[in-house]
């Protein structure tokens, strides 16, 4: 691993233009920050700041700048006097743990004695992972849930449909006339002609689910009329 530098880069953040030239908010987190390192005998600290930025994501340049040094060495530890100044994502959190522990760089949120210099510190940083980790969860059954709901409704999921309508109503024939799903595949295949998704490998489940589908807009069609 790299050697690291002792610098501690302390990073505060306001969300509004007016909190940034006030300096409202600015000068409070520096205020605490300021005060830890005191008491931490941190002798080399350099402020990083974003003004005007929310946390609902991490794409500020502040935090962006902060996140390259510390990758490259150029700093050990990342301080904030409130983890809402940092982000207000669980799941973003738990992210930049896991790029700490990768990096080698400490994680410090003053607020909520999360420290991970500490073996105190490091505990409630994976009492912070454990709940990011049951939101993902939570977000991933929520997501699948609607999926389902909407799939019973009848609409298609993935990628847009781009099949020529003439290809969708020649399977439908086929079908009709009584050919198996196998042999209608075959002939298409025979024939050159592309799938929705611009390939030439016709499967018996390819056309089901263009029966399928077709079956689905007729029931739509019907229901509207």
């Amino acid at each position: 691993m790299k050697k690291r530098s002792g610098k501690v880069l302390a990073y505060v953040r306001v969300s509004t233009e007016e909190q940034s030239l006030s300096g409202l908010g600015l000068a409070d987190q520096r205020a605490v920050i300021e005060a830890a390192a005191s008491v931490r005998g941190w002798q080399d600290v350099e402020f990083v700041s974003d003004a005007g930025f929310s946390a609902k994501n991490l794409s500020r340049p502040g935090i962006t700048e902060a996140l390259q040094r510390l990758s490259r060495g150029g700093a050990g530890v990342l301080v904030v006097a409130k983890l809402d100044r940092l982000s207000r994502s669980l799941l973003d959190f738990a992210s930049l743990m896991d790029l700490a522990a990768r990096q080698g760089w400490e994680l410090i949120a003053l607020d909520l004695g999360i420290d991970t210099t500490e073996p105190s510190g490091r505990l409630m940083a994976s009492v912070m992972a454990s709940f990011a980790e049951y939101e993902r969860h939570l977000i991933g059954r929520r997501t699948s849930a609607a999926l389902q709901q909407k799939k019973a409704a009848g609409a298609r999921l993935g990628r847009p449909r781009t099949l020529d309508p003439a290809v969708t109503a020649r399977i439908v024939t086929e079908r009709a006339a009584g050919k198996s799903l196998p042999a209608i595949a075959r002939a298409l295949n025979e024939g050159g002609v592309p799938t929705a998704r611009g390939g030439q490998a016709w499967l018996p489940g390819t056309v089901w689910g263009v029966l399928r589908s077709a079956d689905l807009d007729r029931a739509a069609e019907a229901a509207s009329a």
